[in-house]
């Protein structure tokens, strides 16, 4: 029997082992539950039975308002930041072919922070539709300084990822120093902005959040499974992917452009969480091996599960308190970046 599944149309083609197949669908399954438990977990707990009814609309309850008003939005908010963010930092480490690589440690979240930012504090009037393409922008020009500064006849990843860091940090002063520089900022207003650089989706709706952000999902995710395949090929070389028939500064620069615009996306809506990038793809990997077809879809799966469990926690474990989600991602992953810095102290 082929170890292979094979998904074909008359527009694309290709082919996943059946141990990835397996791996997305208990991912699937596994993201699945945890969305009827954190629907139905908070300062009001609501049994998984009821909440399933609740959802299929078998159910008249009073507590459909909190379920569909209140806790469902987050609940996709989460589901649609986490995997973004995931996808967007396999496609980076393809990218860059470095592992510790991703949108955040490199500055590309802190630019899509900062435009955000300047949306909030300066734009709040415009509609809030345009708080994506706002911080895609500042992704691309936080990607375009960074690759500028990292370039000496030729980019190497090392040097990528130290003038990365640094532009994080200089890139997240400069948020900062915009928060508390601006006098006519309702104070309202700038509470808003610091939450929003913590990493939280406290308080997000239909409408304003879920409506905001879905487009940019479902065009963006399906074009970069398709453009997996390409980074199989980079990973040989840009000698032997060219042999082979691949444009590769222009593949390359189309899952760049893809990269950069789902961590600027999640990054408006989500506000600066951090970690998930670079964590799930490293956990795909391990399931399924180093082929992108795979690795794209767990990790976004792998995302968008870590990014719910951490939310949940913020939600409950300090009722009344709603702590941000971006400090238990930072908790989870700062040592895990510093494991895999150890992990690759000699370059290996």
């Amino acid at each position: 029997m082929s170890k292979l599944v094979t998904i074909r149309n008359r527009m694309f083609s290709f082919q996943l082992e059946r141990r990835t197949v397996m791996v997305i669908l208990m991912l699937l399954l596994a993201n699945l539950a945890a969305i009827v438990v954190c629907v139905g977990l908070g300062s009001k707990t609501i049994s998984p039975a009821n909440v399933i009814r609740i959802l299929f609309g078998t159910l008249d309850s009073p507590d459909t308002m909190i379920i569909e008003s209140l806790r469902m939005p987050r609940v996709i908010i989460a589901v649609m930041v986490g995997s973004a963010l995931a996808v967007s930092g396999a496609l980076l480490q393809g990218i860059v072919r470095n592992p510790l690589t991703s949108p955040d440690i490199i500055g590309i979240s802190g630019g899509a922070s900062l435009g955000t930012v300047i949306f909030i504090l300066y734009f709040s009037h415009v509609s809030i539709r345009y708080m994506p393409l706002s911080a895609i922008l500042g992704a691309f020009a936080a990607a375009f300084l960074i690759y500028l500064f990292a370039y000496r006849k030729g980019v190497t990843p090392l040097r990528l990822v130290l003038i990365g860091i640094g532009m994080a940090t200089a890139i997240t002063a400069v948020t900062y120093m915009l928060i508390l520089t601006s006098s006519f900022t309702p104070t309202a207003v700038a509470v808003k902005a610091f939450t929003f650089m913590t990493g939280s989706i406290y308080g997000v709706s239909w409408v304003r959040d879920v409506y905001t952000l879905l487009p940019w999902i479902v065009v963006l995710f399906p074009v970069a499974i398709l453009y997996a395949r390409h980074l199989n090929v980079q990973e040989l070389g840009d000698e032997v992917a060219t042999s082979v028939g691949s444009s590769v500064q222009i593949k390359r620069t189309i899952l760049l452009v893809i990269s950069v615009a789902l961590a600027g996306a999640a990054v408006s809506i989500g506000g600066a969480i951090n970690f998930i990038g670079l964590m799930a793809p490293h956990i795909a990997r391990k399931l399924v091996g180093p082929s992108y077809g795979g690795v794209i879809p767990v990790s976004g799966l792998i995302g968008s599960l870590v990014l719910l469990l951490s939310d949940l926690v913020a939600r409950i474990a300090f009722l009344p308190l709603d702590i941000p989600a971006g400090v238990f991602t930072a908790a989870i992953g700062a040592p895990f970046f510093i494991y895999l810095l150890y992990r690759h102290r000699n370059g290996s």
